[in-house]
């Protein structure tokens, strides 16, 4: 018998465009032969299925189901394409987790704990993974930007502390305004504000999943931007070029993908994340920059790129995330 799939989608931030994105290469890519398909749109309006012919239908929020022409429709799992709150930070997890529904991303603490920037470099610190020094600003409440330049190395990144599309986020090359006006940029997107080093290297992504037991981590890309760093238009908008393979010695890729090993084990991470490094030559080590617990999806996505290099088509890629939670 076909299980039923909910395909989650939209969201509540400014990250809602990549997630609809996101949801028409799942949707398109899901196994109709082995599943159900439902995609739910949650947005400030509220949460809708909406098939391709057919009225609208709203959500029942006591079980997460839907009455379809008297049937009540109960969902097996659910397969979260929402970047944002609350499909990224951990909330809709929750939810789920209350329903014992299955689904394919991290669990409700890791994806609220890597949806914060800091504190997830805090943690990868401790448990000795690489990463740029940084402070975090919080609004209404913080050190005026020359004393917490004092604190740090120019070059610096500015960006929103919650999230994880480059949506506000800025480089800073010295202490002039335009570090003052970075941080307000960034503050129109979150309360909190994350500064953070700059470290001189060639910028690596790697997607990493688990199936029956077994952690893969997908074939390795360097991103090298057009622009002066990887922000919004650099990911989304052809700003930049993926090299997938990277074309690196084998030494590097092996440390990059021990790394991400690493992180996805000591992060309890769940379904397919994306790990961006910097690869320092001077050090001879790959520095963790964040952690996506839910990677884009779109065509222009970096992981579909990887899983596509790997010789998997994203059909079967999908259906080991959804056989995964299934446990089939």
């Amino acid at each position: 018998m076909k299980k039923n799939i909910a395909l989650v989608t939209g969201g509540f931030s400014g990250e809602a465009v990549i997630s609809y994105k996101s949801a028409t290469t799942i949707d398109r890519n899901l196994d109709r032969e082995r599943f159900n398909v439902y995609k739910i749109d949650i947005n400030p309006k509220g949460w809708f299925y909406e098939p391709a012919a057919g009225q609208k239908t709203e959500i029942d929020k006591n079980d997460f189901s839907l009455q379809i022409e008297g049937q009540k429709i109960k969902f097996d799992a659910v397969f979260i394409g929402m970047h944002g709150t609350p499909g990224e930070d951990g909330k809709l997890q929750g939810y789920f987790d209350t329903l014992k529904i299955p689904y394919t991303s991290c669990d409700a603490a890791t994806s609220a704990l890597t949806f914060n920037k800091r504190f997830t470099v805090a943690v990868a610190a401790a448990s000795g993974i690489s990463v740029a020094n940084s402070e975090v600003l919080i609004k209404h409440n913080f050190q005026s930007p020359d004393e917490v330049a004092r604190k740090l190395k120019f070059p610096v990144f500015v960006k929103p502390n919650n999230g994880g599309s480059s949506i506000g986020m800025s480089k800073v090359n010295k202490l002039s305004d335009e570090f003052g006006s970075a941080i307000e940029k960034a503050f129109k997107e979150d309360d909190q504000v994350l500064i953070e080093e700059f470290i001189e290297g060639r910028e690596f992504t790697v997607g990493v999943f688990k199936t029956k037991g077994n952690i893969i981590v997908l074939p390795i890309t360097e991103v090298i931007s057009k622009k002066d760093f990887f922000d919004y238009e650099a990911k989304y908008e052809g700003a930049s070029s993926e090299v997938t393979p990277a074309k690196i010695d084998e030494v590097v890729a092996h440390k990059i993908r021990d790394a991400a090993k690493k992180i996805y084990q000591v992060f309890n991470c769940r379904g397919v994340v994306r790990i961006d490094f910097i690869y320092s030559e001077k050090a001879k080590q790959p520095y963790m920059l964040e952690i996506n617990s839910i990677p884009g999806q779109s065509e222009l996505s970096i992981v579909p790129q990887q899983v596509q290099v790997m010789g998997w088509s994203l059909k079967e890629f999908y259906t080991k995330l959804v056989e995964e939670v299934l446990d089939i």
